[in-house]
């Protein structure tokens, strides 16, 4: 639950392209996309926030939530129901 949207987000602000389709859950992101910088980390919080209807606040960013995609997932569920 999630997954897909979260890989469309990542896909579209990092423009991976092909290689998004081939994110799962286990994808490592931060220290293995080049891409996904401060500044992309900056636009993608922008961008579930966006989508979700939530709201992250400066202390909710966390390197934890941004390991692989299950764990940005799990952060985005967890803002879902909070």
């Amino acid at each position: 639950m999630y997954l897909e949207e979260v890989k469309t987000i990542l896909t579209d602000v990092l423009s991976l392209g092909a290689e998004g389709a081939a994110l799962d859950e286990h994808s490592p992101l931060l220290g293995s996309i080049p891409e996904l910088d401060s500044m992309a980390v900056v636009e993608l919080i922008g961008a579930l926030e966006q989508q979700f209807g939530f709201s992250v606040d400066d202390d909710e960013i966390s390197a934890a939530n941004f390991v692989t995609v299950g764990s940005l997932v799990a952060f985005v569920k967890h803002k879902l129901t909070a």
